[in-house]
């Protein structure tokens, strides 16, 4: 996914919101968690860019692992089952969703190590032909693009039907 992960991160936590409305949190940080949680894995690029030099594909690095969203995931709700009053396992549990979102939406057309750091093995379910330049070029005019500017769509469609509920 190139463009799609902030409106995820959105739409998931949008959807949750309804769920989650007896939480000592408000609606708006849960909707902010969740939407940061999304594009969380990838603040990895900074550290590609500035200190690997693109050495690594950045999804091998531990922000694109599942089992480290999964983890998170766990810490949430072990701590909710301890004190559900407290605002930061509302918190973290939406942070974590939507960043176990992101890598499952990566999954899709990137390269996602889901058993790292136990097994070195790439998995994704379509496979973006090189074909032009730039790389990025590739994902534009494939058929996965249509998904993220649908997905774009949807947050949008939601964001109005929704935004009035935040005030």
């Amino acid at each position: 996914m190139l463009i799609a992960h902030l409106p995820s991160g959105y739409i998931l936590s949008s959807y949750m919101l309804s769920p989650l409305r007896r939480t000592p949190v408000r609606p708006v940080w849960l909707l902010i968690a969740g939407t940061l949680g999304g594009i969380f894995p990838d603040f990895d690029m900074l550290y590609f860019f500035f200190v690997d030099h693109g050495m690594v594909h950045h999804h091998r690095y531990a922000t694109h692992w599942p089992l480290l969203w999964l983890c998170l995931l766990s810490g949430a709700l072990g701590w909710l089952a301890l004190c559900r009053r407290l605002a930061a396992p509302w918190l973290l549990l939406m942070f974590s969703l939507g960043g176990l979102l992101h890598v499952v939406l990566d999954s899709l057309a990137g390269d996602v190590w889901w058993f790292a750091p136990f097994v070195d093995q790439r998995y994704s379910l379509v496979t973006v032909t090189a074909r032009y330049q730039p790389w990025w070029l590739n994902f534009i005019v494939h058929w996965v693009f249509l998904l993220e500017l649908a997905i774009w769509g949807w947050a949008l469609w939601r964001w109005r039907l929704r935004g009035r509920w935040l005030r």
